[in-house]
């Protein structure tokens, strides 16, 4: 999985995950740092995009700046 971008394998994690909406999640990478922008439901959908990136081959930093917004 390393030959593909990583934006590609951030994107996969992100899909993957169960408790995130991608529509609401935004994403830019620059040599290793990924930072994470949107707005998620609660502060577990936060840590959980967080958490889905930790194990993400090329990931060293993760910035995130996601917003939680209560319905």
């Amino acid at each position: 999985m390393i030959d593909m971008p990583l934006d590609d394998r951030v994107m996969s994690a992100l899909d993957r995950n169960p408790y995130l909406s991608r529509r609401t999640l935004r994403f830019e990478t620059q040599e290793g740092r990924v930072i994470l922008r949107g707005e998620v439901g609660t502060f577990f959908q936060k840590q959980m995009a967080q958490e889905s990136l930790k194990q993400v081959e090329g990931v060293a930093e993760i910035s995130n700046e996601l917003e939680v917004t209560w319905a």
